[in-house]
Parts: structure tokens; sequence; C-alpha cells
């Protein structure tokens, strides 16, 4: 239903009719004001309402209009280009302006690069960018610029679009109206662009990440960005479809519901290739690659530069080039390099891959090239420069060149890495020097993932709740910072369908549902909540955890476990779990995910308690005994003295019984013994590099974390293979950089240096090292307050010292073995005897 002032004005009259005169042009008076008001987003003096919200960009509309190309399809692939000449009499100390565009911008001032965005969001809370842009001003002429891009049907999943639009606002203070929907803007499609598109059949492995770029220089309008450019053969732009520009709590309905920004702006740190390790058809002087000279591409010359970055990195390649009319210049973006004759054999079960595609990723020999690429077609003009339009990653680039008539000069070939500005804060030392290559590597994995969202950087680049729960808590214990983490937890909020389950992944314009991923959501929230003392930001998540917890309750039947449930149930791409699904899960009754279940209520139960929802509390804690008992009843073997993936009892995983040490779903003096069989019964279904997280937090749990450093094999094995990250699997992995595998640089602090908090919001830290064989270790943490740190040494053979430092007004406790040590802010000398000897 469309309400109009008329309409609404009449409904008032009606509603009024008995009430006085005066009383009903007081409400007509406060309706109509309200109305009108709320058309004056940015430029309204009036910031906040009686409850303190922002009126000013979250609740009025922007005087600001979206805009597009008056005749170009605004939902096909398009990259449209967008200028506003204006003059000023002086440089401003600032000029304030809001920018967004759908899907993606690059804005220039001047013809100098300001940003890019918007920050990855959805249709219902979409991004936009603040920034003050005085600094690229001058007196005179001056030209605000935009490179809008829509990906077309093949953009990557996670990327929400309504139509090709863009939107500018300056704050009302500027010297000049630079908003869009104002006359003075024009637009120009760029038709030197198209897409290349990249599937999953063509490069032979699930693949959501966009398409590449195909660029024709002659096209090309160069210097549209600067001052001077002549403009007049543009077009001026035409509103969007719903051109209302608004944040979230409009009186009306929209496409796009503006929030800002919560992140920073990523880093963006230039690299260069350190050397090119094959070239054909020429002899390749690498001084190109370093600034330092040029390539010179003779004419009719075939030509072929592989290049080696020598570790995975991700961003922006920039390629600089001069001449070459009608040349042809392919380049080619890989993780690793593939084998040009694999083994023979059965290759993959669609999931898993048996057959080492790949090798060590140092040796070169006989391998070739395989992924996504850009073509360039030069025109033949001097210092033209290509950045792809879209994220690049790799570790090794080929360059393949075709000329014509004339040479082709590469001038510069750079990248420009780019990521979430996370800072190491974290240290971890050790004699140990694979321990310090093990933590190097983990943390570049979390680097490379992590945009503006956690991902994984080349094959989806989706955020999943499986993935996002480890990286965020490589990101708390190494960096301190939370920013992503918290904008994740609001993500998978937004995400939840009618039903109340999460989407696996988000933001993402394909639907899928992974439930025991909305479980994990919630033990992302408890995660959140024992580090972080923020209750007032948890409460938001209540609702949503509620809703997912009684999806599950809902299904529960009379043998008290949930059962038919729908969706894809994976759990981890483990041998022996179809499609990533542990028996039972889909067809009958799965101890492994009902586990997963009592452990989402058993902390869920703990932050409902303390916010006060105490039906809810009281409520989930008997449900989870509920189900532990049906577990125990239905699945647990006594001959074995493990749990079952079902009642059938035939088939059983580490994974099951991990969450029954991890739940307390076994009595806590006999789960050393349910550890020692999940660690030495080969016979069991194995976790993978994923699942190896939860594995260790049953080792921590019982107190076995000494043993920690001897099962570090995956990660010893993916390093002495040549990887440079962490895979998506330890064993031939498809993605050669996936974030959960970087839970390293948990298990150093977590388990080695035994940092954990010991109550809600970090305000008691609980050191209980575990170093194993390691002599000595010294490790730091980030903490809301400062840093801990543990500086540990065995001192000759019954003695062990310690210096923990702890930051202002935090307490905790140091346990050793059955010594249990108060500590007080500051420094704190520990020496005690060792009665285990290494």
């Amino acid at each position: 239903m469309i309400i109009t002032r008329f309409n609404l004005l009449n409904f008032l009259h009606l509603q009024t009719g008995s009430a006085s005169n005066g009383f009903r042009l007081l409400l007509i008076f406060l309706v109509t004001g309200f109305m009108t008001g709320r058309l004056q987003a940015q430029e309204s003096t009036v910031k906040v309402n009686h409850q303190g919200k922002d009126y000013t960009r979250l609740k009025y509309a922007w005087t600001a209009q979206w805009i597009t190309h008056p005749v170009a399809s605004t939902l096909d692939y398009g990259v449209f280009l967008f200028r506003r000449d204006f003059t000023l009499h002086s440089v401003p100390d600032s000029f304030i302006i809001y920018v967004s565009a759908d899907n993606r911008y690059r804005l220039f001032v001047n013809g100098r690069y300001a940003c890019f965005g918007p920050s990855q969001g959805d249709l219902a809370h979409y991004r936009y960018e603040k920034l003050d842009i005085a600094r690229f001003l001058t007196t005179g002429r001056n030209v605000i610029a935009a490179e809008v891009v829509n990906f077309g049907e093949y953009r990557r999943a996670a990327q929400q679009t309504f139509q090709t639009a863009f939107i500018l606002q300056g704050e009302k203070k500027n010297p000049v109206n630079v908003n869009t929907g104002t006359f003075q803007w024009k637009v120009l499609r760029n038709n030197a662009y198209q897409s290349i598109p990249f599937t999953s059949d063509s490069l032979k492995a699930y693949y959501a990440a966009g398409p590449g770029d195909r660029v024709n220089d002659k096209d090309y309008p160069r210097g549209w960005e600067k001052p001077g450019y002549d403009d007049s053969n543009w077009m001026r732009p035409k509103k969007a479809t719903v051109e209302f520009a608004v944040g979230r709590g409009f009186l009306y309905g929209s496409t796009w519901f503006l929030v800002p920004r919560i992140i920073p702006f990523l880093e963006q740190t230039i690299q260069r290739f350190p050397r090119i390790i094959r070239s054909n058809g020429i002899k390749a002087d690498p001084s190109f690659l370093k600034g330092t000279g040029t390539l010179t591409i003779p004419a009719h010359t075939q030509v072929s530069i592989l290049l080696d970055q020598t570790f995975h990195t991700t961003g922006f390649p920039v390629l600089q080039y001069s001449k070459g009319k009608n040349s042809r210049i392919k380049i080619t973006y890989a993780e690793a390099l593939f084998r040009i004759h694999p083994a023979t054999g059965r290759i993959s079960d669609g999931n898993l891959t048996y057959v080492d595609l790949k090798g060590n990723r140092n040796i070169f020999k006989d391998k070739e090239i395989r992924g996504i690429y850009d073509i360039i077609l030069p025109a033949g003009d001097d210092n033209r420069l290509f950045r792809p339009l879209g994220r690049r990653t790799y570790r090794f680039v080929q360059l393949d060149i075709e000329t014509k008539d004339e040479p082709l000069i590469l001038n510069d070939y750079h990248s420009v890495y780019t990521v979430y500005p996370f800072r190491e804060n974290a240290g971890f030392e050790s004699p140990d020097t694979m321990l310090t290559r093990i933590w190097k590597v983990a943390w570049r994995t979390l680097r490379n993932s992590a945009a503006e969202t956690f991902l994984d950087p080349y094959y989806e680049q989706l955020q999943y709740i499986g993935d996002t729960r480890i990286e965020a808590l490589v990101s708390l214990f190494v960096s301190g910072d939370d920013r992503l983490m918290r904008k994740s937890l609001v993500q998978f909020n937004n995400s939840r369908i009618p039903d109340g389950l999460t989407q696996s992944r988000y933001p993402s314009y394909i639907t899928q549902i992974i439930p025991p991923y909305s479980l994990i959501w919630i033990d992302m929230i408890h995660d959140y909540y024992i580090y972080r003392n923020d209750p007032g930001f948890i409460r938001q998540f209540l609702p949503g955890m509620r809703d997912v917890l009684e999806w599950f309750a809902s299904r529960i039947d009379s043998s008290d476990l949930p059962a038919g449930l729908e969706w894809w149930n994976f759990t981890d791409w483990a041998k022996g779990f179809p499609n990533g699904i542990p028996p039972g899960a889909d067809d009958g009754y799965s101890a492994n995910v009902s586990l997963q279940f009592v452990l989402a209520l058993q902390n869920a139960a703990v932050i409902f308690h303390d916010l006060g929802w105490d039906y809810e509390s009281k409520k989930y804690r008997e449900m989870s005994r509920s189900v532990i008992h049906a577990v125990n009843r239905l699945c647990y073997d006594p001959e074995k003295g493990m749990y079952a993936e079902t009642p059938k009892k035939k088939i059983f995983s580490q994974h099951t019984n991990i969450f029954a040490i991890l739940t307390d779903a076994l009595p806590r003096e006999r789960q050393p013994a349910l550890m020692e069989h999940i660690l030495t019964d080969r016979s069991l279904i194995r976790t993978t590099i994923y699942f190896k997280f939860y594995l260790f937090e049953a080792l921590h749990k019982n107190g076995m974390g000494n043993r920690y450093t001897e099962l570090l094999s995956p990660w010893k094995n993916m390093i002495r293979n040549g990887m440079t990250t962490f895979g998506e699997t330890d064993i031939n992995p498809r993605s050669e950089c996936h974030g959960w595998s970087a839970s390293p640089c948990i298990d150093f602090m977590h388990i080695i240096a035994g940092i954990s908090s010991g109550s809600k919001g970090f305000k008691t830290v609980i050191i209980q090292p575990a170093p194993g064989p390691l002599p000595w270790f010294k490790a730091s943490m980030p903490h809301p307050d400062g840093m801990v740190s543990v500086d540990f040494s065995r001192k000759k053979k019954k003695r062990i010292a310690a210096v923990v430092h702890l930051p202002d007004a935090t307490n905790g406790i140091f346990i050793w073995e059955n010594d249990t040590i108060p500590l007080h802010p500051g420094p704190n000398d520990i020496h005690l005897k060792n009665n285990h000897p290494q």
C-alpha cells in the first residue's frame, strides 16, 4: 500500500473526528512537519531525535539522488564513468562527502585516487563511505570523478545488487553543492571494457568470485578523471529507478537502505614481483618488475613470461605499458602451478581431490598455469595503465603477449596488496624454528582472507560462518581488532531466513543454508561475549539465537534427538562424510549434529542468563541435558568406550567424540581416556585441517595440551610442500588460502601459552601453559585493556619459571599441574616445581 500525505491526513481526520478542532490541527501539523522533514538528510540541522537516533544518516532521505546512465542497461555488465566539474575560489579546510555505488566504485578527485567501495553489505544494509576530499582540491577548476562497475550476470556471489547506480552527497557547509541529482553531473559508458566470464566448469572447481576484464585501449577515454578533460559529448544521467537515497527506517519502501561503513579503509601496500622463473620467446630482463627499467617485446613476437611472487598474495596488480598497437596481453593469475601430466585415476569425488595436481609449489618443471585471466588490447599509446576492476589473488602470474607491427614496451609491473588493516600485535617466540614458520604462514593466511569481510580470496570470496568463527578468533588473539568480527556477526544475523536459520555465507545473492553453521554462529557470539565486555552489542542477537535454537528444537522427536533436518548439514570435508555431511544428519539421527546443537544450547544459556532472559536460559539448559541423555542412551558404545555417529553404532568419527568432550556429554573424569581414543584410533573418520581447531580445543580442555606440538604435521607438511599460506584442506587443497586453517595463531596463544578468558568480557585471565617439549617460550597477546604476556622457561629438570604481565585492573590465575597462583595487574614472578619434566 502506498501512503500519501493526502490519505494519511484523511485517516487522521477520521480517527480524530470526536476530538477538538485544536487537537486535530495539532496532529496534522505534527505529521506534515514530520513527513516533509524526512527529506532533509545530511543537511538537516537536527542531528538526533528524542531517542538519540541519528537522523542525518540513518533515518531520513538524503538530498542527493541515485543516478545512472540514461539509455544503457542498468542490469547488465558495464563500466560507467561519472564526472562533476566545479570551481573553488579558495581551498576549504574540509570538504566532506558521502558516497556509494552499485556494484562497486573507484573515486577520483582531480585525477587523484581517493577511495574505493562500498564496503560489502546487502541491499537492506547498503554501505556508504564518508571522506574529506579537501586535500585533493585546488583553487580554480576541480573535478570529482567516479568509475562505477556493474559486473553483471557473472558477478561474484557476494555482490548483492539492484541496478547500476551512483550517489554522492556533500555536507551543506561545503562551498559548492556537488550532490548527484543536480544538473551538473555527466556520465559515459566506458566501452573499452568487456566481461570475461568464469564458471565452475571452466575452472574445474567451484568458483563464485566474478569475471575477468577485457580492455580495448582504443575505446578508452583517456584522462576522463582529470580536470580539463572535454566531456562535452557525455550524457546527462537519469535518476535511478528508485532515486531516493534513504537510510534504514525510512517512511516508505526503497531498494538500497544506506548505512555507514563500520570498518576502516583497506590497507594498500605496493608489492614487487621478485623474480621471473620462466620466459619463452624472449630473454626477459626483470628490471621492469623493479621499476628501474623497461622490457621491450619486439614486433611480430610471441612471448610468455611466468612470474613468481614467492608467496601467496591478493590485491590489484598494476601494469604500465607503451606502444604495441594491435598487440594482445593476457595476464593469468594462479595460487599454484599445475602438473601438465597428473597421475591417472580418479581425480575427485566432487569435493575431495584424490590426485596431487600441484606437487611441491617451489618446483616448476613440467607444470603450467591455470586460472582466471585478464586481456588487454593496446592501442599504441604511451604510458597506459591497467588495473583489474576486481581483486586478483595469486602467487604466480603469467604474461602471454603477442605483438603485431609495433613493439610493446612494459614500463612497470607491480601489485597493490589490498587487505583489511590488521596489525600483528601478538607475538610468539620459541627455539623451535618450525613453530615460527607456522605462525608466520598462519598469520599470512588470515591476512589474505580478510578484506571487507572474512573470505577465501581466490575461488569464492564469500564469508562463511564456519571459516569466520576461526578467522575472527585469530583476529582477536593476534591483532585485538574486533571490528571485522563485529561486522560479520551482524551480517549473519541479517542473513536469517523466515524460519530462523542464518544463511551459511553472507552477503550472498545465492542462498545457501547449513544448519550446523547457524549453531556455530551462536558459538561465535559466545566467543565475542567472553573476550569483549560489550553486552549491549550482544543483546541484538538474542532473538536470532532463540530462533535458531527453536528451529532445531522443533525437530526433536520422541527419541529426544533432532531429526528430519533439511538443507545441507555440512560439518567437515572428511572422508566418510559424503558431501561433508555426518551419517544420520539427513535421514535419521546424528549424534554429531545433536552434540553441536547441545554446545550451542550451552553457550546460549550462559548469555541468556547473564542478559536477563531467564526463561530461555533455563529452557535451553534443560534441553541440552535432555539431548545429552538421548545421545548417551542411543549412540554411546560402552564396549568401544566411544560415541557412534548414529544409533546403529556402526560408524565412528573423531568429530562426534570431540563434541562429547566439549559438551561434557561424557563425565569429565572419563574424558582423558576418550581423548586418547580420539588421537590413536585410526579406524575413526578423521578431522581435516578445519576441524582440528575443535580437536585441539578438546585436547586443551582435558589438560593434555602438552601433546599439541606433536600434532602439527598437517601444517608442517604444507610448508614442506612449498605452500606459503594454509589450504582449504591439508591434502591436495583446491584453495591454497583458507582462513580456517590459520588456527595455530589461536592455539599458540591458547594452548602453548595457555592464555584464555577467565570470565565474561575477559575481565579476568587464566594462564595455563602447555609447552610440551619446548624449554622456553615467550608469548604476548592483546587484551581490551592492554597486553597479556608470558615469559616461560624450564629451570633445570625440576623447576619452571614464568613472568606473567597483566594489564591494569586485570586479575587472574596461573595454573601449573596441581598449583594455582593468583595473578595481579602488572608483572608476576612465578617459580614452581615441575613434577613431570619433558
